[in-house]
């Protein structure tokens, strides 16, 4: 079993920066797909950037240009690096990993089993 754990949330002004971490507890293997999610009050949640195991990255259209996902594969923490935020970035941030498909290409926050418990980001204009 995986565990995951979020941090680096916090509250900043629009423009502003903020990189999240998700350290991975337990073996995630040769073989994923890791994502960001969000979801803010009375919204669905929503994807925001996946990386496979094939080096795959795709991000929602939403962040393109300011958000920056990578993996620091020894240490077994996924990053999100956050830039240019937006009011419209507020949310819960939670990261989840699907650990039997490698390329990140059609999958949902359904076929993701292992979450973390998440991390605030808000910002304000």
């Amino acid at each position: 079993q995986v565990q995951l754990a979020e941090s680096g949330g916090g509250s900043v002004q629009a423009r502003g920066s903020l990189r999240l971490s998700c350290a991975a507890a337990g073996r995630i293997g040769s073989t994923y797909c890791m994502g960001w999610f969000r979801q803010a009050p009375g919204k669905e949640r929503e994807e925001v950037a996946f990386i496979g195991s094939d080096g795959v990255i795709r991000y929602a259209d939403s962040v393109k240009g300011r958000f920056t996902i990578s993996r620091d594969n020894a240490k077994n923490i996924l990053y999100l690096q956050m830039n240019t935020l937006k009011p419209e970035d507020t949310a819960m941030y939670y990261c989840a990993v699907n650990r039997f498909r490698t390329s990140c290409s059609n999958l949902s926050v359904l076929d993701f089993l292992n979450w973390g418990q998440g991390t605030q980001v808000t910002v304000s204009s």
